[in-house]
This record gives structure tokens, sequence and C-alpha cells, in this order.
């Protein structure tokens, strides 16, 4: 009995080893040339005010608020969440580089918290991408741009160029996913942001439109 317990046990242990090992691969894509040298998330361009309603689950925990999104500069962003009731929750300045926090709710002042915030949104405000390689499916033209160990996936639909997803990968493991609805190319009416190994989960969704 012993032995056939430390057996199922080893076996259980290969298998969680492979299953979280999986590699990200593309499927039904094909590689194909192409002329770009870099392509752009244009949803936070403009220097219009960007407000969503915001639904995060972290874990068992349950937020939901205000989220307005400005663009400060070329390269900087404010985000700037409150609660339903107008209470301010998070304020921070960010770029690809930097991150300012101006003020955080004492309840939310935890570094896991803060971190996975800078993480996703400086992924989320993120506009260049410079193209290693293209590929193809039925739908969209896909383009990988590679940066140290890190790697981006950017599907733009064929039909009407928008952008509709970044799947972010770390060591070729997928790591967050992005997705996006919209009408045009400066303005996401809805957006979900997936942990693929974490239990979080943020939404946004639509409240003021952007010319």
């Amino acid at each position: 009995m012993h032995r056939f317990l430390r057996q199922s046990f080893l076996y259980s242990c290969i298998l969680l080893f492979c299953v979280s090992c999986k590699t990200y691969e593309l499927t039904d894509a094909k590689p194909v040339s192409s002329s770009e040298k870099s392509v752009e998330n244009l949803y936070f361009s403009s220097n219009e005010d960007y407000v969503y309603k915001c639904q995060m689950d972290i874990y068992k925990n349950h937020i939901s608020g205000i989220v307005i999104i400005k663009k400060i500069n070329e390269t900087t962003h404010r985000v700037a969440m409150t609660s339903d009731f107008g209470n301010k929750l998070i304020d921070f300045e960010i770029s690809d580089n930097d991150f300012k926090l101006n003020y955080v709710l004492p309840d939310l002042d935890k570094k896991i918290v803060i971190n996975f915030l800078k993480n996703d949104f400086q992924l989320l405000l993120k506009q260049k991408y410079p193209v290693n390689e293209s590929f193809e499916n039925n739908n969209s033209k896909i383009y990988l741009s590679k940066i140290d160990n890190k790697a981006h996936y950017l599907f733009f639909n064929k039909e009407n160029g928008l952008l509709n997803q970044i799947v972010y990968t770390k060591n070729n493991k997928e790591k967050i996913d992005f997705t996006f609805d919209a009408k045009k190319h400066i303005f996401a009416d809805s957006l979900d942001i997936q942990h693929k190994d974490f239990k979080i989960n943020i939404k946004l969704f639509q409240i003021t439109d952007v010319e």
C-alpha cells in the first residue's frame, strides 16, 4: 500500500510538472512574411479621459468601482480607481519603465496587490511593440514581439484591423490574456484581463466614449 501511494504521489508530481511546464503555442496559425517592423496598441493613445466600470476579482475578494485612465504625456498615463460611492481607492502614474504611487487605500496597500496592478497596467497601456515574427490564421494577423525572456502575441482582426487580443508569455509560459472588444482603434468598449497562474481577473466596461 505504501509503495502504491508513493508511486501515485510520484506520478501526480510528474503530471503536475508537465502541465505547469506546458509551453504556449499558436494553434491553427502559419508563419507569414511581413514588412511590419512594429505594431501598436492605440486603445489608450488619445488625450481624452478613458472612463470604465471596473470589476476585479483577486482570489476570493471582489472589488468594483470606476477606473479613469488619462494620458498625461507621450510616455506616461495616470490611472485612478474609485469605489462605486466615489471614494478613492488607488491613484498612480505609469509608463513602460516607471511607476509612481500617488495614493492607495490602506486596505489595498499590500505589495502583492500593487505589483499585480503595476504589471497589468504596464502591459495594458504599452503602445509600441517591435515585431520579431508574423503569423496568421483564418481570422487574425498575429505578431510576435520579444523583449528579453518575455513575449507578446498581438492578434489583429483581418476584417477591421482592430486589436482583439494580447497574450503575454514569460519563459514560453502563458501568463496573462488581454481580450478587447472595440469598434475604434483608439478606444476599447470593454476588456478582460485573465491571469493564467493566479486567480485574478480584471474587467473594464465602457462608461464614456472617446471621439
